[in-house]
């Protein structure tokens, strides 16, 4: 068996995430302990008892997400003795690759959570609310042909780009909301169907440059080693294991394209990953595993009894 630990993105947040794992493990509650002190706030009761729409800003949810990825590492380590290391690689889905990279020691919890939360606010503040848009552009007829087709319209009259290529029947395109509004009718003319998603600003495309600028200027003074396994890492869709590569990447990936679809292709086939596992919140990137590589085994990992399971089943070589 050969393993990848998949860390999600935004959009898998939801009140009462991470719940379950403080209330059963001492190690969970350390971690989300320590992000509480590096941000100043207490994320973790806005995790566990909301409000949704105070858990959903950009700002929050990134470090909540990478929170609980984190605290289901760090209890498989203390409570079930199970090692990032045995992992072949680690892949985060956006902000997931920071989740990636403090599960495999790269970057420190603390460190982490607070690049997030600068993350999200740069982000925010990079376009005004209103004039940006994403889309998801869904069907069997969506490729990456179509979207890229979609987004080339759009262009014609503002910036329009393809920002997630998720997996086929799944693409995000990003930009202007008058360029995202022209993509999203050639995108219907193509045979697609295109919604517009409920984002507070247009992610992964070069209207993101200033969070991109701020967070090269955090990036330059953060301590990054190099991580226990290889880090897949988005604007790559290839393994990535040193520090300063790594560096450059989290700031390319600012405006970059998530090449998810690439990533866990390369993973399933070059390399050789046959079992799956979503570390953290949700089940998001279950499903695409699952439409991606569906000969490997795609499983979330996010309760306690699914990290028991799990524990349990790598060390009877399951």
């Amino acid at each position: 068996m050969t393993l990848a630990l998949l860390f999600p993105g935004q959009g898998s947040q939801a009140v009462g995430m991470g719940a379950q794992l403080a209330d059963a493990f001492a190690s969970a509650r350390d971690v989300f302990a320590e992000v509480d002190e590096a941000l100043g706030q207490k994320l973790s009761v806005l995790m566990r008892e909301g409000p949704e729409d105070q858990l959903t800003l950009t700002e929050n949810a990134q470090p909540a997400l990478m929170a609980v990825s984190v605290a289901v590492i760090r209890a498989l380590k203390v409570e079930f003795d199970f090692d990032v290391a045995k992992a072949a690689y680690v892949a985060g889905h956006s902000l997931g690759e920071y989740s990636a990279l403090a599960a495999a020691g790269a970057i420190s919890l603390s460190d982490t959570a607070r690049l997030l939360k600068l993350r999200g606010q740069a982000m925010q503040r990079a376009v005004p609310v209103g004039q940006g848009a994403m889309a998801s552009l869904i069907g069997p007829k969506t490729d990456l042909a179509l979207a890229e087709a979609a987004a080339a319209a759009g262009a014609e009259v503002g910036v329009c780009v393809v920002a997630n290529d998720n997996n086929a029947g799944n693409i995000v395109i990003s930009g202007e909301k008058a360029a995202v509004d022209r993509a999203i009718e050639k995108a219907k003319e193509l045979g697609a169907r295109a919604i517009p998603l409920n984002v507070s600003a247009p992610f992964h495309c070069p209207l993101m440059q200033p969070a991109a600028d701020e967070m090269a200027a955090a990036l330059a003074s953060a301590t990054i080693l190099a991580p226990a396994v290889p880090v897949v890492a988005n604007v790559l869709a290839r393994p990535e294991s040193d520090p300063e590569a790594i560096r450059r990447l989290l700031v390319e990936q600012v405006t970059g394209r998530v090449r998810w679809r690439e990533s866990m292709e390369w993973m399933a086939t070059e390399g050789g990953v046959t079992r799956f596992v979503e570390v953290g919140s949700g089940k998001v990137l279950t499903g695409m595993a699952k439409r991606i590589a569906p000969e490997a085994e795609s499983l979330p990992l996010n309760t306690p009894e699914e990290l028991e399971a799990f524990a349990k089943g790598v060390t009877s070589g399951e």
